[in-house]
């Protein structure tokens, strides 16, 4: 699985969907899950709004996975202990009396970045399953930490007394609340990555996943951008620990396990690597599948997994190639 993936990202989809057709696809996606509340109430059904949420905050997790396996063909197997980082940060500053979310943000924000800076710039020395492998290591070490910190929950997890508040008013009580600033965030979150992706840095980063003899030979040194890009996914990543943690009120190791790393880099292969707008595809269509599927059979598992093949298997560029290949979108 893992030398599939690594070629996967080393040779990425010949049709992609450009940057303006990027916007338009992501203001698209970002317009259907704002009617979500609306089709909600009008089905009767409140659960579509929490479902809708722990889409877009995976949505959020793959989209900053992608910065580095899309854009940078680096395939990390450590990518959700961000994730948990994040959670970790707002569950101990809630258990010490800190709720505010932009205090909890930032905490989770810089230690993840600390957390990627030093990982990274180890991980970065190395290539292909090596760098697997040393992600893998890396992330499980993360988790294992966790699990030993018995006065923060242990294996058991860290429950929180309450959602964060911003400017101490509890302005993420409630499912809906929740769901608009999530659905901020992560409109947010596309608009920035699109900005950096079209930038300099951008097509330098994108020059050393397709070449990087080609770019220190131009005078680009591959390692300085491949880690500044590692060290932005996992703040990224962070954040959609914050948010994760959140919803569920709970910060739990689970969050950081390989088995959560392996769900984001096939949330990112499913809908499109290096298209910005797959991930949320991608993260979308696999929880929309899990929750069909496990209404139905308690062997669900088996079911998604030969859908995921057949996916892979059909559509080559995930679903962003096919929407690519079905709208006639250039390169």
């Amino acid at each position: 699985m893992t030398a599939l993936v690594a070629r996967a990202a080393a040779e990425p989809p010949r049709r992609r969907i450009g940057l303006s057709g990027t916007a338009v696809a992501a203001g698209l996606i970002l317009g259907a899950f704002a009617l979500v509340p609306v089709a909600a109430q009008a089905l009767g059904l409140p659960f579509l709004v929490v479902t809708a949420t722990r889409m877009m905050i995976f949505g959020l997790a793959a989209l900053s996975l992608d910065l580095v396996l899309g854009y940078g063909a680096l395939v990390s197997f450590g990518h959700a202990a961000f994730i948990g980082i994040g959670a970790y940060a707002v569950g101990i500053l809630d258990a010490h009396g800190v709720h505010d979310l932009g205090l909890q943000a930032l905490a989770a924000v810089a230690a993840c970045a600390l957390f990627a800076l030093v990982t990274g710039a180890i991980s970065l020395r190395t290539r292909g399953v090596y760098f697997i492998m040393i992600t893998l290591a890396f992330g499980q070490m993360a988790y294992f930490f966790m699990v030993s910190l018995s006065a923060y929950g242990g294996d058991d997890g860290l429950p929180l007394s309450r959602r964060s508040t911003l400017a101490g008013l509890p302005l993420l009580e409630g499912d809906l609340p929740l769901f608009y600033g999530v659905l901020a965030v992560l409109a947010l979150s596309c608009l920035a990555l699109h900005r950096v992706v079209g930038s300099r840095f951008g097509r330098v980063l994108r020059g050393t996943r397709d070449n990087a003899v080609r770019m220190r030979a131009i005078g680009f040194a591959p390692f300085p951008y491949r880690l500044t890009a590692y060290v932005a996914a996992g703040a990224l990543a962070g954040l959609a620990g914050v948010l994760l943690a959140n919803q569920a009120e709970f910060a739990s190791p689970a969050y950081m396990s390989w088995q959560r790393s392996g769900e984001l880099i096939v949330m990112v292969v499913l809908g499109g690597m290096g298209t910005l707008v797959g991930p949320i595809a991608g993260a979308a269509a696999l929880i929309a599948v899990e929750e069909g599927l496990a209404h139905y059979s308690e062997h669900w598992r088996l079911g998604l997994g030969l859908l995921l093949v057949l996916v892979v298997l059909l559509t080559r560029g995930g679903l962003a190639g096919l929407a690519a290949r079905l709208t006639g979108a250039r390169p």
